[in-house]
């Protein structure tokens, strides 16, 4: 019997796109038309229509198979096709074209909000979720102390879930989907949601799901995460399988593209919400040697009255994880920035500590009213402290982050003079 428990055919998905014309003038022009010729105006009704609509190729001849017990990670930039694919074989959405196989139940956690019922509570979804999966009662019984005590909501276990945070709710989601024991177990970005701790425990889960034999479909931008947990990568592009195979090989390829792909340059302006925007942000030198000093400036500016109550950099490596947080509450915060005025923030981090590779930086803003996390929103190079180029750098998979400045020296002693053998007594 194959061991082969996921396949995937040709898959497709298509989304058609509607357009409006905004234009009061060329809606004017059309009704004019219409009354001065009103059959052609019918015959050409289809091909205006048809103008309105564009096609859009979600997933294009998606072809791959995952074997029993495989920790397979989806990889791709936004928009690549990773959400979709996995709503396509959670079954949330029929294809356009092509045919999968699944052999055993599906567990899937695709977004906060996915298979739970709002007006039940917490104790009723985990019966629900496991009677959708095919569970009895009984399996249920038995495995529902285990969920209640890795979700940690115990507490609010008889609130409807409607009143959960969303922490709470995929705590508890991810909680059911691993807990009820799917042979396949879908989990996308939805991790994220959750504190540093639970995505810790919740990784731990899917490394002992997959020890166990099952099978787990991961998406995720934290490729650290990707490395740790799968045995194989699906590298997806504009929808298409650019590559499938080794973790490390088609991580270094996608990281390279990806770093190719954002030039480092910051886009402006940014809005941080409807009133709040992100001038400009400027990193130099660029790229900066590690131990030097790296310089910042951001300017702000709101349509209205603003309180600057928190604001930090967040620094992230090539395998997406933070690295670390400037904490620029110093400059004296709370600040009020008056409607229309430019904030400008300058500073100088004085000695960058990181090993050279390519690294992004994100922002927290929180002025009272919102807090938003900005992520990627520039990169910097950072290049070795007096590079040997006699020696190729470590792979990225392998350097950590931290450049440890530190001095070393070596000696070689002269020959030992042999140590005489023992004389018999």
């Amino acid at each position: 019997m194959s061991d082969t428990v996921i396949s995937v055919e040709n898959l497709s998905k298509r989304y058609v796109i509607g357009h409006q014309h905004d234009s009061r003038d060329a809606l004017r022009h059309r009704i004019e038309n219409a009354f001065r010729n009103p059959f052609r105006w019918i015959r050409n009704r289809h091909e205006r229509q048809q103008a309105l609509r564009e096609e859009f190729w979600a997933l294009k001849d998606v072809s791959f198979e995952v074997k029993q017990g495989e920790v397979v990670g989806i990889i791709g930039r936004n928009g690549a096709g990773k959400s979709t694919l996995l709503k396509v074989l959670s079954r949330i959405t029929e294809p356009t074209h092509g045919r999968i196989r699944l052999k055993g139940r599906v567990a899937s956690l695709l977004e906060v909000g996915t298979g739970f019922h709002q007006e039940l509570t917490g104790r009723e979804n985990i019966f629900l979720n496991g009677a959708i999966l095919g569970m009895t009662r009984a399996e249920i019984r038995r495995k529902f102390d285990e969920i209640v005590a890795f979700s940690e909501i115990e507490k609010f276990l008889d609130t409807p879930v409607k009143r959960y945070s969303s922490g709470m709710y995929v705590r508890l989601a991810f909680a059911v989907a691993a807990h009820l024991e799917p042979e396949i177990l879908i989990v996308d970005e939805v991790l994220a949601v959750g504190d540093a701790s639970f995505q810790k425990k919740c990784l731990g889960k899917i490394g002992e799901v997959a020890q166990g034999g099952r099978t787990v479909l991961f998406v995720s931008h934290n490729m650290a995460a990707v490395q740790s947990l799968c045995t194989k990568v699906v590298y997806l592009k504009t929808g298409k399988v650019m590559a499938i195979g080794e973790v490390e090989p088609l991580l270094n390829q996608y990281l390279a593209e990806t770093e190719s792909a954002q030039g480092g340059r910051f886009t402006a302006p940014v809005s941080m919400n409807s009133d709040l925007k992100l001038l400009s942000f400027d990193l130099s030198p660029n790229p900066v040697e590690s131990g030097e000093p790296l310089r910042f400036r951001l300017s702000f500016r709101s349509e209205k009255s603003a309180t600057f109550s928190d604001l930090s950099l967040l620094f992230y490596s090539a395998l997406n994880t933070r690295i670390a947080l400037l904490d620029l509450r110093s400059l004296g915060l709370p600040v009020t920035v008056s409607a229309g005025r430019i904030w400008n923030v300058e500073g100088t981090v004085e000695s960058v500590p990181f090993v050279e590779g390519d690294y992004s930086v994100g922002l927290t803003v929180n002025t009272g009213e919102f807090c938003e996390n900005v992520l990627d929103l520039t990169s910097f190079t950072v290049n070795a402290h007096h590079r040997n180029e006699g020696f190729a750098p470590y792979a990225v998979m392998y350097r950590g982050v931290v450049e440890l400045n530190c001095r070393v020296q070596t000696f070689v002693h002269p020959d030992l003079q042999p140590i005489p053998a023992a004389v018999p007594v």
